[in-house]
């Protein structure tokens, strides 16, 4: 006949909340990276919170509701009794440790690597080499051009750019003006098109003194900017006139080098008071299509990452 062993009885846990807190939290975090950080913050501080406590819960520290005790027996006389010595980890603890353990181990290899590549490449600021588009003289004044070129001429055409440049002339104090408009439409990115006449015919291709390729093409007589996506409007100066824009066309910073147009960065407008070379730019830092750059919508878009 084998030895009787006192047996401890099983603890049930009751329904648990935790597990909704923490769906929460992570709704709350998902939310955020459109949102703000600040709500990212929030929700994975929720749901670090209430993960902790289910698995505290999962762990065997919650009181829960146990099964009464069963009738103790008095073993026969003359039975051998295992003396007393130091509590040992049961089997279902150990089973439940392990699975934590495994299943904390493959979440975070499954996870943290695409997240890693998803998240932090667009937050780490994007370095630009400055373009040459070539001499003054490949610009005339008052008249805008199709100017397109590769911004990473090592890439190859997946590097094409398109902006549309007008040559203003001097300002007051001898500096060569220019407005360099994207054509990036500010609602969804769609390329917009000049309203004129395009000259295909004066179509013009040239290599500069860093071996870049530009193409120019006269528009005549343009009015504005249309898009032909969602039909978004806007002016010759790249003001928002109709549709469903949140604000202008981004501009390009630019300089003049040796008598060479060179392009900068680009940056956003909210608005561009004037015109030409006596235009008064209200620029921001450069924001994703459909962003709000002012009125009561930015606060939506507190912060951008560097572009």
């Amino acid at each position: 006949m084998d030895p009787e062993r006192d047996e401890q009885q099983p603890e049930l846990t009751g329904p648990s909340v935790w597990p909704i807190g923490v769906a929460a939290g992570i709704a709350c975090l998902l939310v955020g990276l459109i949102v703000s950080w600040w709500v990212v913050a929030i929700g994975a501080g929720v749901a670090l919170f209430f993960g902790f406590l289910w698995i505290r819960d999962l762990a065997g520290y919650r009181t829960g509701v146990k099964l009464p005790p069963a009738p103790s027996r008095t073993p026969p006389a003359g039975t051998y009794r295992e003396p007393a010595g130091p509590p040992k980890t049961s089997r279902n603890g150990f089973l439940i440790g392990a699975t934590l353990g495994l299943g904390a181990l493959i979440g975070a290899l499954v996870t943290i690597p695409p997240l890693f590549l998803a998240l932090i490449p667009p937050f780490l600021k994007q370095s630009k080499k400055p373009v040459d588009l070539g001499p003054i003289s490949k610009f005339p004044q008052d008249l805008w051009m199709v100017t397109t070129f590769r911004l990473v001429p090592a890439q190859g055409a997946v590097s094409k750019r398109t902006v549309y440049i007008r040559y203003n002339g001097p300002t007051s104090k001898g500096v060569p003006s220019f407005t360099i408009i994207s054509n990036r439409c500010a609602h969804l990115g769609c390329p917009v098109q000049p309203n004129g006449l395009i000259q295909q015919q004066k179509k013009s291709v040239h290599k500069t003194t860093s071996l870049e390729i530009v193409q120019t093409i006269p528009v005549l007589g343009v009015s504005g900017f249309s898009c032909p996506c969602h039909g978004g409007a806007y002016d010759s100066e790249g003001n928002r006139t109709a549709g469903p824009p949140t604000h202008a066309l981004d501009r390009f910073e630019f300089a003049i080098v040796k008598g060479h147009l060179i392009l900068g960065s680009n940056y956003s407008v909210s608005r561009v008071v004037n015109t030409g070379a006596d235009a008064k730019i209200h620029a921001y830092n450069l924001t994703g299509p459909g962003q709000h750059l002012d009125g009561w919508e930015q606060v939506f878009y507190p912060w951008q990452p560097p572009h």
